[in-house]
């Protein structure tokens, strides 16, 4: 009875379909354990190799977890809104439904394919509108919401219009916009409802504010900074300006201290939490005023270092900044505009990343210093960014590198004034960074004084001169909600008066409207200004044709869509609940599941994703509705799988192509050559498929200088990409060798963590060990499993495998367990052992890893049903216990026979056994040795 992987992997694959072998109950009295892959988007490529890395170990752990008896939750769906999508479909004119579906419908067949665990039951997609009603009605909620300070945390909009009533806003402590006017209670009950609209928009959790985003011409639409690269959209390579633009956005800058503290809390990666770290940026110092010569303007400062005030030589303004324009004097007004346009076509990443170039202009406009009232020249320089603190800084050049270099490549320029040094230390040559080790000089009442009482004394005269105070200030800016793109969760609203009115959730979704065209319109609005029916009937409550607008009973519909994040940030516990139709998930669900277990994902997420997730978690916690302030208990970040790109070397005239061993001191250029014209394992080329391939038609008529008759390719690691022609699918993988093999071969590449180069030339052995396997329990003739009573040695290697796997899968160290698999089987092979006792735990310890062989194994021992749920083998330590010890015997340090003994013997009881063994007295020729050296357990050795 052979192995043949392609019948049994179906037949299981089948058999968990039909009868739902994955499916997580909400009502279990057993353990709940809650596995999760991060959202995978179905782009139109399909899966390659590198894509299942996680959801294979998250599958080792999930199918570990049922066998230990817990009810576990591993479900599956797709972030199925999104960008690659609406540009496909503004190239073909297909609907981007229709595409994603298409692609889902392959991912589908892919995953099914490796035999994934999943709970199908409660697949999801953002981009269905049953799920989007409830990311719709999670947007309507922070729409009613404000966070109140006092109580930390956020609370329905009514109380705070209950406190307007009572006692107006001035003992109000909110997080909200800034400069908000100071009104009565009696003031704001004689507001209009209009003017009190405007009032809570400044306070809503989510809120519409003129903001600088990452705008693409090219691709029409406000673009995150993570989908820019090196000043480029990533789709597509497009040009990105900085604008203005009137956008939804959402405070999650509320919760920034909150973001910071949780992670205290939560078992993720060190450095995955020093990036969310740096990216809310705490900073401790003060906010410092300086009054604008001639202009009733301030520029407000936050500074860490208030202490060394008395150090500004000059200030600087991000060129975006709204005071630019109102300062800026006739004289500088044609060099300040310039340098504005060439910023905005920079990427606030880009600028951050940039710390070579200096470039800024002189405004023209001088600031007064609070204590001095020595006039200061205002700047502007793209080092400076509008989105970080107030976007102004007071330069210090003596005490800050990059103000110093400014300063001197500036140095007498007009409005360039010599730098002060404040500081008792030598700043000829470059900047003093440092907080201690110094005395403050040239600094009035702070002379004498250091870095932690210069602050205390400077921060109180500030506030006794009215001019600043302490303040904690954070990196983290409130995100950009809106996308002028089609295919997104469009927004549950509709404008009275130019104020956004909710609709109520009864009458969701809103249903994305049909367009003909995906492109924005003529005159620049969102590509939604092309639908027809896209105007909500108050009367009615159902959206309705354009023309019936008539701004009494039918409005405009909001024409922006939500961003890709949106859906992606509460998906979780929709999967608690996938089938809900009233709730995003019931209370019991929510009760029972409470949060993520084990989450599992890319590096990439470190900061977006994951922190806008933790965001809308915790005020749904806050709200009631969620019952956890943290979504993810513990994160893994698995590394990348590597490709192992292939090179063929054209001449300078292309007319010449060199194999890799000949190419030294000729000038050649490298070009990716298709893994499928190549022999993997020996890297020779195809040269007839070459020719033939599409992409190489060019070198049809070329020479192949060979090596011994053959083009032998270069080769070189680098990130799986289909431009790169490096992707290995995952299909033919499984097609080939099995899925148990590709399942196999994946974690045995290296630590989960760690990235590693695939090697097709690998996964024979792989392949080779699970025939070993299977050949332990078949013949040919079928199964060969006795009832006899296995050794010692056999129940020995048995509880080494149960103990390694075990510690290995609790500590997610997967590819060491592959390794003792194929110990336990060569071992169990020499043994000869076909004994049920063994290979039935064998076939358990096996199942977490390559479930398909392991079910065949359990139905071939006699089983009914799937091994799935079956108590995973506990190890027993007695079976560890050495009780023989086999002993080299050594004469005059040569060892020349072995003799097993029992470990509890005496080093006499050794010695006299030993001596009386024939082999000895052969030795010795009747010799009687000076020395008999006896270690019990280690060793026996007879001198002279």
């Amino acid at each position: 009875m052979k192995y043949f992987h392609e019948k049994i992997e179906a037949k299981w694959q089948q058999y968990w379909a039909e009868n739902q072998t994955f499916a997580a109950s909400n009502t279990s009295d057993k353990p709940k354990y809650y596995v999760l892959d991060m959202f995978p988007y179905p782009s139109g490529a399909g899966l390659h190799v590198g894509h299942p890395l996680g959801y294979i170990a998250s599958d080792i752990v999930a199918r570990y977890k049922r066998h230990q008896g817990f009810n576990v939750l591993h479900p599956q769906g797709y972030d199925s809104f999104g960008l690659p999508a609406e540009q496909y479909a503004i190239q073909t004119g297909q609907h981007p439904e229709k595409t994603t579906r298409e692609n889902i419908a392959r991912y589908r067949e892919q995953l099914d394919k490796i035999g994934f665990s999943f709970d199908w039951s409660r697949e999801v997609r953002t981009s269905n509108p049953d799920y989007y009603k409830h990311t719709q009605w999670i947007f309507i909620q922070l729409f009613n919401s404000w966070y109140n300070i006092s109580s930390d945390k956020a609370e329905d909009i009514s109380t705070l219009v209950a406190i307007f009533a009572a006692e107006g806003n001035a003992n109000v402590k909110a997080v909200c916009d800034d400069n908000i006017a100071v009104f009565s209670a009696a003031e704001w009950n004689a507001f209009s409802s209009d003017q009190q609209q405007k009032i809570l928009l400044q306070y809503r959790l989510t809120y519409l504010a003129e903001t600088e985003v990452n705008w693409c011409p090219a691709l029409g639409t406000v673009l995150a900074n993570d989908e820019i690269v090196n000043g480029v959209s990533e789709r597509g390579g497009h040009p990105v300006i900085r604008k203005k633009m009137t956008q939804w956005s959402m405070r999650i800058s509320a919760y920034a201290e909150r973001l910071l503290q949780g992670l205290e809390t939560i078992d993720w990666s060190e450095s995955i939490k020093e990036s969310q770290r740096n990216w809310i940026g705490k900073s401790v110092g003060a906010m410092v005023s300086f009054n604008v010569n001639n202009h009733e303007a301030k520029i407000d400062v936050f500074t860490t270092r208030p202490d060394t005030i008395f150090g500004v030589t000059f200030m600087t303004l991000a060129p975006e900044h709204e005071l630019v324009a109102q300062i800026t004097t006739p004289e500088q007004k044609a060099a300040v505009e310039a340098y504005v346009e060439a910023t905005a076509k920079r990427s606030e990443r880009e600028r951050m990343a940039d710390v070579k170039t200096i470039s800024g202009v002189f405004t023209g406009a001088y600031a007064e210093h609070p204590f001095t009232k020595e006039a200061i020249p205002v700047w502007i320089g793209d080092y400076v960014l509008a989105g970080y603190g107030t976007g102004a800084v007071m330069a210090v050049p003596c005490g800050d590198e990059r103000d110093y270099a400014f300063a001197n490549f500036f140095n007498g320029t007009n409005g360039m004034p010599a730098i002060k040094n404040i500081f008792n230390r030598d700043i000829s040559e470059a900047a003093f960074g440092e907080k201690s080790g110094f005395e403050l000089v040239n600094s009035d009442f702070l002379n004498g004084l250091d870095y932690k009482s210069g602050t205390k004394k400077i921060i109180e005269e500030l506030e006794k001169i009215g001019a600043g105070n302490a303040k904690v200030n954070y990196r983290l800016r409130d995100a950009v909600f809106s996308r002028q793109r089609y295919w997104g969760e469009p927004f549950p609203l509709y404008y009275v008066k130019g104020l956004p009115q909710m609709i109520d959730k009864k009458h969701l979704p809103i249903v994305l409207p049909e367009v003909e065209k995906y492109l924005p319109t003529e005159d620049g609005q969102p590509p939604l200004g092309n639908a027809t029916f896209w105007a909500w009937d108050t009367e009615n409550n159902t959206v309705v044709n354009n023309d019936l607008i008539d701004n009494t009973k039918v409005f405009a519909l909001e024409l922006n869509t939500m961003p890709g994040w949106a859906g992606s940030s509460w998906y979780w516990m929709r999967y608690m609940d996938a089938h809900n139709a009233e709730d995003f998930a019931s209370e019991s669900a929510l009760k029972y599941w409470e949060n993520v277990d084990l989450y599992i994902g890319g590096s990439e997420h470190a900061t977006g994703h994951l922190l806008y997730s933790r965001f809308w978690n915790k005020f749904l916690k806050d709200r009631g509705f969620a019952p956890t302030e943290e979504p993810f208990k513990k994160l893994i970040n698995q590394g990348m799988i590597l490709g192992m790109s292939a090179f063929v070397y054209r001449s300078e005239d292309s007319k010449t192509l060199y194999s890799k061993g000949l190419i030294k001191d000729k000038n050649v250029h490298p070009i990716h050559v298709d893994l499928a014209v190549i022999n993997d394992i020996t890297n020779e080329l195809d040269i007839e498929k070459f020719k033939a391939h599409p992409l190489y038609s060019d070198y049809a008529n070329a020479e192949f200088v060979l090596e011994d008759g053959k083009y032998i390719v270069g080769r070189e690691v680098e990130k799986m990409s289909k431009s790169k022609y490096n992707v290995v699918n995952p299909d033919d993988i499984c097609n080939e060798y099995g899925a148990d093999t590709l399942r196999l071969y994946e974690m045995f590449l290296g630590p989960l963590e760690q990235a590693k180069p695939w090697n097709t030339a690998g996964i024979t052995g792989v392949s080779g060990f699970l025939k070993k396997l299977w050949r332990l329990y078949f013949d040919d003739n079928g199964l060969i499993v006795t009832e006899a009573e296995p050794t010692a040695e056999m129940y020995k290697s048995l509880h080494k495998t149960i103990k390694k796997v075990t510690e290995d899968i609790e500590n997610f160290s997967f590819n060491t367990s592959v390794s003792q698999f194929m110990i336990c089987v060569n071992e169990l092979q020499q043994l000869k052992c076909n004994h049920r006792a063994i290979l039935e735990p064998l076939a358990l310890l096996v199942s977490p890893y390559a479930p398909h062989i392991a079910e065949e194994l359990w139905s071939g021992l006699g089983h009914e049903g799937s091994i799935s749920t079956v108590a995973f083998p506990k190890f027993e330590e007695k079976y560890l216990i050495e009780s023989e010890k086999e002993y080299p015997v050594s004469f005059n340090g040569k060892m020349r026979f072995t003799i097993k003994l029992p470990l509890d013997l005496t080093a006499a009881q050794i010695e006299a056994i030993v001596m009386a063994d024939e082999r000895t007295q052969a030795q010795l020729q009747g010799r009687t040795p000076n020395k008999v050296i006896i270690v019990p357990g280690k060793i026996i050795n007879l001198v002279g």
